[in-house]
Protein backbone atom coordinates (compact mmCIF):
# COMPACT_ATOMS: atom_id res chain seq x y z
CA UNK A 1 0.00 0.00 0.00
CA UNK A 2 0.95 3.59 -1.07
CA UNK A 3 2.24 5.98 2.01
CA UNK A 4 -0.69 8.08 1.04
CA UNK A 5 -2.95 5.59 1.13
CA UNK A 6 -1.80 4.33 4.48
CA UNK A 7 -1.79 7.88 6.07
CA UNK A 8 -5.35 7.97 4.73
CA UNK A 9 -6.62 5.12 6.39
CA UNK A 10 -5.22 5.79 9.17
CA UNK A 11 -6.89 8.97 9.57
CA UNK A 12 -10.29 7.25 8.64
CA UNK A 13 -9.41 5.09 11.45
CA UNK A 14 -9.00 7.95 13.71
CA UNK A 15 -12.56 9.39 13.00
CA UNK A 16 -13.92 6.13 13.34
CA UNK A 17 -12.71 5.97 17.14
CA UNK A 18 -13.36 9.60 17.59
CA UNK A 19 -17.32 9.09 16.41
CA UNK A 20 -17.00 6.02 18.71
CA UNK A 21 -16.24 7.87 21.72
CA UNK A 22 -18.93 10.75 20.98
CA UNK A 23 -21.22 8.06 21.31
CA UNK A 24 -20.16 6.55 24.06
CA UNK A 25 -20.27 9.53 25.58
CA UNK A 26 -23.83 10.44 24.73
CA UNK A 27 -24.65 7.59 26.31
CA UNK A 28 -27.01 8.40 29.38
CA UNK A 29 -26.17 6.29 32.73
CA UNK A 30 -29.60 4.54 33.02
CA UNK A 31 -29.11 2.61 29.59
CA UNK A 32 -31.39 1.73 26.31
CA UNK A 33 -28.62 3.61 24.19
CA UNK A 34 -28.62 0.35 22.49
CA UNK A 35 -29.59 2.48 19.96
CA UNK A 36 -26.50 4.31 19.74
CA UNK A 37 -24.45 1.55 18.31
CA UNK A 38 -26.40 1.17 15.35
CA UNK A 39 -26.47 5.30 14.45
CA UNK A 40 -22.92 4.83 14.88
CA UNK A 41 -22.97 1.33 12.36
CA UNK A 42 -24.58 3.75 9.96
CA UNK A 43 -22.09 6.85 10.32
CA UNK A 44 -19.48 4.74 9.51
CA UNK A 45 -20.68 2.81 6.59
CA UNK A 46 -22.08 6.65 5.26
CA UNK A 47 -19.11 8.37 5.43
CA UNK A 48 -16.13 6.23 5.04
CA UNK A 49 -17.63 3.06 3.16
CA UNK A 50 -17.83 4.73 0.03
CA UNK A 51 -14.63 6.15 -0.08
CA UNK A 52 -12.39 3.38 0.71
CA UNK A 53 -14.75 1.27 -1.74
CA UNK A 54 -13.57 4.00 -4.15
CA UNK A 55 -9.85 3.16 -2.99
CA UNK A 56 -10.26 -0.11 -3.85
CA UNK A 57 -11.93 0.35 -6.95
CA UNK A 58 -9.15 1.87 -8.40
CA UNK A 59 -6.36 0.07 -6.95
CA UNK A 60 -5.09 1.64 -4.30
CA UNK A 61 -6.47 -0.52 -1.94
CA UNK A 62 -6.16 -4.23 -1.89
CA UNK A 63 -9.32 -6.57 -1.23
CA UNK A 64 -7.29 -7.57 1.85
CA UNK A 65 -6.46 -4.09 2.84
CA UNK A 66 -10.02 -3.13 2.52
CA UNK A 67 -11.43 -5.97 4.34
CA UNK A 68 -9.18 -4.88 7.32
CA UNK A 69 -10.67 -1.35 7.19
CA UNK A 70 -14.11 -2.92 7.22
CA UNK A 71 -13.03 -5.38 10.50
CA UNK A 72 -11.46 -2.69 12.30
CA UNK A 73 -14.82 -0.37 12.15
CA UNK A 74 -16.79 -4.13 13.10
CA UNK A 75 -15.05 -4.21 15.97
CA UNK A 76 -15.35 -0.65 17.00
CA UNK A 77 -19.15 -1.04 16.90
CA UNK A 78 -18.78 -4.06 18.86
CA UNK A 79 -16.91 -2.27 21.07
CA UNK A 80 -19.27 0.16 21.56
CA UNK A 81 -22.26 -1.98 21.76
CA UNK A 82 -20.63 -4.01 24.65
CA UNK A 83 -19.89 -0.38 26.88
CA UNK A 84 -23.42 0.58 26.27
CA UNK A 85 -24.63 -2.65 27.97
CA UNK A 86 -21.95 -2.17 30.72
CA UNK A 87 -23.41 1.73 31.39
CA UNK A 88 -26.79 0.28 31.63
CA UNK A 89 -25.96 -2.93 33.91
Amino acid sequence: MDEEVRKELEALKGMVLAWKESYRQAASPGGQDEHLADDFWEEVQTHTFPYTRRLFECQYLSESELQGFVEFCCVQVEELRQSLRIVKA
